[in-house]
């Protein structure tokens, strides 16, 4: 058969499925949702201008004949594309990839024992809620099973304000004081001359702080790189304060157990999905609400007391620290189901803003010095990339109940701003009150006030106990894989630091890595030599 006469057929071929639809009947419900859009809505409307007025011609601009210069008095393009210039936000410093979610939290057991909040007032209480799940250090084009930490953000909108537990789907951070975490983030990032992520940064500021070995493990364990959002747990990670009716205060950490399984990629299928799917995780969170398989969680706590945290053998506020389920056992509060997908994802996730200095009464902030560093950073970030008024932005609204304070204008105000209330206080003239019953508890620490250096803090006895007792023999061969391929990349002192540290660990952890270092070193000599014959 002649080649032409062939193409044309293996074209004819390759078309048929669209002719016929035979492909669109397996199409999944993300890759129809501009079918289901138009099904579900009808006859077109008129289309309009930002300010509602019909448009004749949406197609072409105004000119001096078809030929001519254009006229300043097109309000049609102005708008058009005066907007379009500015439609892009910044993009996250750190989350910048991530999905979101809509749905409910239903309590489930009594813990008001433990908090006066109003999210847990009754059993059975339902309180609406949104979440972000992300990843941390890659742009908002990078792949979804990139071996990173995931970002598990959700916004209670509570009776009495909005309510934002911010963590991770880990326990755990890389560092305890947050005046490392810009170095941290730029170290995951790209080296400023080459824009390349860099290998030498990474393990060079890992390996100058110890503290970082117990996430660093789990990063490069299989949890490094969760099978989609929806199979992998959340942690709020820090240690927070719950407070009762009657003042009494305890500390706690938050869990999320995710009911659907915990599930994990290899390092290879990551990196195939990262090729084949780069969205992998949106996707199947998106098609799974859609499809009316609702991803839900257990929400947990553990409590510790006053006393306790005073004379625990590790300071309970480490960030890079867990606390032992036998001493202090989780205790179920209820359950968060997702069963909604965003109606618009740049209006309703691009634009959420989460930050941990969101809390309500009940709930309130421990010593933990990364969570004091995030209750400034979060909501300052968020005036910057969203504006002073980024809590009037519909998502952001504390919608259960109103806001009422003396704040007023400011660039996008845009609710009523608060009408003809005064804005000063106090005031005479029926301005909202304070009110001692929603004082925060009362907290005495004696001390000097100085830097406290904690780089040399017990760095490594969680992350043996993690090493021989959580992970598997399999899990093990994988954490190993995984960081000495990662490892090989950087230069030898730094490699022989990152054993050094893992050693101390747990000295098998140590000496596997290193001899899977020197068989990477071996093959790649042997490539060498092989390229030179």
């Amino acid at each position: 058969m002649p080649f032409l006469d062939r193409l044309r057929e293996v074209l004819q071929d390759e078309d048929k499925p669209r002719r016929n639809g035979s492909d669109m009947a397996n199409r999944d419900k993300a890759s129809e949702q501009l079918n289901e859009y138009k099904q579900s809505n009808g006859t077109p409307g008129v289309l309009t201008t930002a300010t509602g007025a019909p448009i004749g011609n949406k197609t072409a601009i105004q000119t001096v004949g078809p030929r001519g210069p254009a006229l300043l008095q097109d309000f049609v393009f102005q708008d058009e594309m005066s907007h379009f210039g500015r439609e892009r936000i910044p993009e996250r410093v750190v989350h910048a990839k991530g999905a979101g979610a809509f749905g409910f939290f239903e309590v489930t057991h009594d813990i008001t024992k433990y908090s006066k909040a109003k999210v847990f007032e009754h059993i059975g209480k339902k309180t609406p809620i949104v979440a972000r799940l992300s990843t941390v250090g890659g742009e908002k084009g990078s792949a979804d099973t990139a071996r990173d930490p995931r970002g598990f953000a959700v916004k209670f909108y509570t009776d009495e304000g909005n309510w934002d537990l911010v963590g991770n789907n880990t326990p755990i951070f890389f560092i305890r004081d947050p005046m490392l975490f810009p170095s941290f983030i730029h170290t995951q990032k790209r080296n400023p001359k080459t824009n390349l992520k860099d290998p030498d940064a990474f393990w060079d500021f890992l390996t100058l702080r110890p503290e970082s070995c117990h996430q660093v493990s789990f990063l490069f364990s299989n949890r490094g790189t969760p099978d989609g959002y929806r199979n992998m747990n959340g942690y709020g990670s820090h240690t927070f304060k719950l407070v009762n009716k009657e003042g009494v205060a305890h500390y706690c950490k938050f869990h999320y157990k995710t009911n659907q399984g915990i599930k994990n990629l290899t390092g290879a299928q990551a990196d195939a999905l990262a090729g084949s799917d780069p969205d992998y995780a949106t996707r199947d969170l998106y098609n799974a609400i859609a499809e009316g398989n609702f991803p839900s969680y257990t929400l947990f706590i553990q409590v510790m007391t006053f006393e306790e945290a005073e004379k625990h053998r590790f300071n309970p506020f480490d960030l890079t620290k867990v606390w032992s389920h036998k001493e202090f056992p989780l205790i179920p509060v209820g359950r968060l189901t997702f069963n909604r997908n965003p109606k618009n994802y740049f209006a309703e996730v691009e634009q959420v803003a989460f930050s941990p200095a969101h809390m309500v009464p009940g709930i309130e902030a421990s010593p933990d010095k990364m969570l004091q560093g995030r209750l400034y950073s979060y909501s300052d970030t968020h005036r910057h990339r969203l504006g002073t008024n980024y809590q009037q932005i519909p998502v952001n609204c504390p919608f259960s109940t109103r806001a009422r304070n003396y704040q007023r204008d400011g660039p996008q105000n845009v609710d009523d701003n608060q009408e003809g209330a005064p804005n000063y206080f106090p005031n005479s003239f029926g301005g909202p009150q304070d009110s001692p019953a929603f004082l925060e508890h009362e907290t005495t620490f004696p001390g000097d006030v100085a830097r406290y250096n904690t780089k040399d803090d017990d760095n490594f006895t969680q992350v043996g106990i993690f090493w021989r007792e959580t992970l598997t023999e399999e899990d093990r061969k994988h954490l190993i894989i995984n960081m000495s391929g990662h490892l090989k990349n950087a230069q030898e002192f730094l490699q022989k630091r990152a054993v050094a540290n893992f050693s101390k660990c747990d000295p098998e952890y140590g000496r596997r890595l290193q001899e899977a270092l020197d068989q990477h070193k071996k093959d790649a000599q042997s490539v060498s030599m092989a390229a030179q014959l």
